[in-house]
C-alpha cells in the first residue's frame, strides 16, 4: 500500500467478492507461519528475541507471516484486485516493529520496571502511524512538519527532520541493545571460562556496543560529532568533582573482576554483613545473606576497605561447636565416639578430620569444643552445626554421658 490511497479505495477493494479468497489465503499465512515458528521452536536451545516464549509472540512470526503475505500478494494480483492483502502488509509490518522493540527492550533490561511501559508506549505510536498511513493523513502530516523551521546558528532546521533524526537514532540503539543482548548471552554461557571472566567481558562488551550505539544515533540525529569535545571536557570536569565516586565504583567494579579477588559464589563479610556474593555489577556488588537480606556494597567499598573472604584460597572452612559433660567423664573412651557422630554428617569433610578439644575446666562440668570442616560455605553454617549438635546429643544420650547443669548450693548461716 503507498500513501496515495486513501481510505476510501481500501473500502471498496474489500467489499468486492475476491475479499473472501483474500481472507482465506491470508489465514493460510498466518497459520503456516505459526506452524513453521513452532517447528524452529522444538528444535531452538533457546527461545531469545526471534521466538519469544510462545509460537506467537516472538518477532519470527510477523516476519515470516510478513514475507508470506507479500509473497501471496504479488502472485494473487495477477488474477484479482488486491485490497485485504494490501492492508495486511503494513499491519504485520508494524507489528513486527513492536514486537521487536519489545522484546529487544526486554532481553536488552530484564530487570527494569519502566520496560513494559516504554514498550507499550512505542507500540502505540507505531499503531498510530499506521492509522495515519492508512487514512491518508500522514502525507498530509508531513508537509506540515516540514513548514514548521527554526534558525539554528547558520542553518535551518525542520519538525520533519528532528522527528526523522529521532526515529533513525532510535532503531540505531535499538540494533546495538540487541546485539549486545545477544552477545552477553553467548558469553554467559561459556560454562568453560571463569564466572567473573565472563562478567567482565559482558560487562565491558556491553558498555564498548553503547557508546558506538550513542555514537551512530547522534550521527544520524544529525548532531556532528566534533561538537562533542566541549561536552566531553565538561563530562571530564564533572567526573573529576561531582561525579568521582560513581566514577570510581565503575572502574573498581572492572577491577574486582579482573583480578578475581571477589567471585561469584564467594562468601564475604564486609562492615560487619556477611553473606554470599549473587552478582557483580559495573557498580555494586549485591551481597545476600543467609536470611534472604540483601546488601548492594559499592565496589569502591570492596576495593578500598579490609573483606573477609571465607572461599578466596580455599573454599573449605572450619565450624565449631561447643558442648559441657560431667566431671568424671572418661573423655579417652568418649571423643572417638563424637568424632565418628561428627563425620556421619553428611556436609561434613572427612579430611581435614574434625577435632574434639577440651577447651575449659569450667564451673558446671568439662567444656569440649568440637571443630569440623566443610567445603560448601554458601550453603550455610547455621544448619549444619544443628546437624552436627543433634548427632552429639544423639551419642552422648547413646553413651549415657550427662551434660550438666547449672547448680548452686545457698547455705543458711
Amino acid at each position: 500500500m503507498h500513501a496515495g490511497e486513501t481510505l476510501s479505495q481500501v473500502w471498496a477493494a474489500l467489499t468486492q467478492a475476491s475479499a473472501l479468497s483474500e481472507t482465506v489465503v491470508l489465514v493460510a499465512c498466518l497459520l503456516l507461519a505459526w506452524a513453521l515458528v513452532r517447528l524452529a521452536r522444538r528444535h531452538a536451545t533457546a527461545a531469545g528475541v526471534w521466538l519469544g516464549s510462545h509460537a506467537i509472540d516472538g518477532v519470527a512470526f510477523p516476519l515470516l507471516a510478513l514475507l508470506l503475505v507479500v509473497v501471496a500478494r504479488m502472485l494473487l494480483a495477477r488474477w484479482m484486485p488486491i485490497g485485504l492483502l494490501r492492508l495486511a502488509v503494513p499491519i504485520l509490518a508494524s507489528l513486527a516493529i513492536i514486537r521487536t522493540l519489545g522484546r529487544v527492550l526486554k532481553a536488552a533490561f530484564p530487570d527494569s520496571t519502566t520496560v513494559h511501559t516504554l514498550a507499550r508506549t512505542l507500540a502505540w505510536i507505531v499503531w498510530l502511524g499506521l492509522v495515519l498511513w492508512v487514512t491518508d493523513l500522514l502525507p498530509m502530516l508531513i508537509d506540515a512538519m516540514e513548514e514548521v523551521r527554526w534558525r539554528v546558528g547558520g542553518s535551518t532546521v525542520t519538525l520533519l527532520a528532528i522527528i526523522q533524526g529521532v526515529l533513525t537514532a532510535l532503531i540505531a540503539l535499538v540494533a546495538v541493545l540487541w546485539l549486545s543482548a545477544l552477545v552477553e548471552a553467548r558469553l554467559m554461557r561459556a560454562s568453560s571460562v571463569d564466572l567473573s571472566v565472563r562478567k567482565i567481558a559482558a560487562n565491558g562488551a556491553r558498555a564498548l556496543l553503547l557508546l558506538v550505539g550513542v555514537l551512530v544515533a547522534l550521527g544520524a540525529a544529525g548532531i556532528p560529532l566534533t561538537a562533542l569535545s566541549v561536552l566531553g571536557g565538561a563530562i571530564g570536569v564533572g567526573i573529576g568533582f561531582g561525579l568521582q565516586k560513581l566514577a570510581a565504583n565503575y572502574v573498581s567494579g572492572f577491577v574486582i573482576l579482573a583480578e578475581r579477588s571477589l567471585r561469584i559464589g564467594d562468601v564475604v563479610k564486609v562492615d560487619s554483613f556477611e553473606g554470599r556474593i549473587t552478582d557483580i555489577t559495573t557498580r555494586y556488588t549485591v551481597v545476600r545473606a543467609g536470611n534472604g537480606r540483601e546488601s548492594l556494597v559499592p565496589n569502591e567499598m570492596l576495593i578500598t576497605q579490609r573483606v573477609e573472604n571465607a572461599s578466596f584460597a580455599d573454599p573449605r572452612v572450619v565450624v565449631s561447636t561447643v558442648v559441657q559433660v560431667a566431671y568424671g567423664t572418661d573423655l579417652d573412651a568418649l571423643v572417638p565416639h563424637l568424632k565418628q557422630a561428627v563425620h556421619a554428617v553428611p556436609r561434613v569433610l572427612a579430611d581435614p578430620p574434625c577435632a574434639v578439644n577440651l577447651s575449659s575446666f569450667a564451673a558446671d562440668g568439662l567444656e569440649l569444643t568440637i571443630g569440623f570442616w566443610i567445603g560448601d560455605v554458601a550453603n550455610g553454617e547455621g544448619n549444619v552445626r544443628s546437624d552436627v549438635n543433634f548427632a552429639i546429643l544423639r551419642c552422648l544420650n547413646e553413651r549415657g554421658v550427662e551434660i550438666p547443669f547449672p547448680q548452686r548450693v545457698v547455705r543458711q548461716a
